[in-house]
């Protein structure tokens, strides 16, 4: 996807009231993004589930503005962005309705790998359940699966970590932007992630 057209995929991206469903819907109707922020507002009203509210949203200045901002900071920070109409986009995610429309990755990440687990849990770990997650990703080494969970406490992290131990490839799926890591506790472990992605 080139920068432009990314643009305006991140700006549809932040309107309020558009999430990933209504934005594939729009795509679909006028072909690109682009498309969506020169049509008029009567045209936009006239799509289901838009109405007068979201398509003012939506031609707002502002959603540009910001776009523009989120661009450069990812050019900045090379941080790699799969598009759900791009190859590359993981092929699992693509026949679910609600998947996003962008994938926002930094570090060394294979989306489309054979096999992936994703480990998720409490965060108030037991001394069972830290033994548990360990000997099950043990288990599973053989099969060199990607180990994907959220990086917070408790099973999280345990999951990570015994990645890590065991030389799997681990991805840290974020629940906010690259700007703040959470918890800060566990950037200790970030340069022996291989990957950490984040949607919107």
């Amino acid at each position: 996807m080139c920068e432009e057209d990314l643009l305006y995929v991140l700006a549809l991206q932040r309107t309020k009231g558009i999430g990933d469903i209504y934005a594939k819907k729009l795509i679909a109707h006028y072909g690109t993004a682009k498309n969506i922020f020169r049509e008029k507002r009567r045209s936009l009203e006239m799509i289901s589930g838009i109405g007068s509210q979201i398509s003012r949203q939506l031609l707002g200045s502002e959603n540009i503005l910001a776009a523009e901002k989120e661009l450069k900071y990812l050019s900045n920070k090379s941080i790699a962005i799969y598009y759900y109409k791009d190859s590359d986009y993981p092929a699992r995610l693509k026949h679910c309705i609600d998947a996003p429309i962008l994938l926002f990755s930094k570090g060394r990440c294979d989306l489309n790998k054979k096999h992936i687990i994703s480990i998720v849990g409490t965060r108030h770990m037991t001394p069972y359940g830290r033994e548990f997650c360990k000997n099950f990703i043990g288990e599973l080494v053989q099969f060199d699966p990607v180990i994907i969970s959220g990086f917070a406490y408790g099973i999280d992290i345990c999951a990570h970590k015994t990645a890590i131990e065991n030389s799997l490839q681990t991805i840290a799926v974020l629940a906010h932007g690259f700007n703040d890591l959470y918890p800060s506790v566990h950037r200790k472990y970030v340069d022996d992630l291989m990957s950490v992605s984040y949607t919107h």
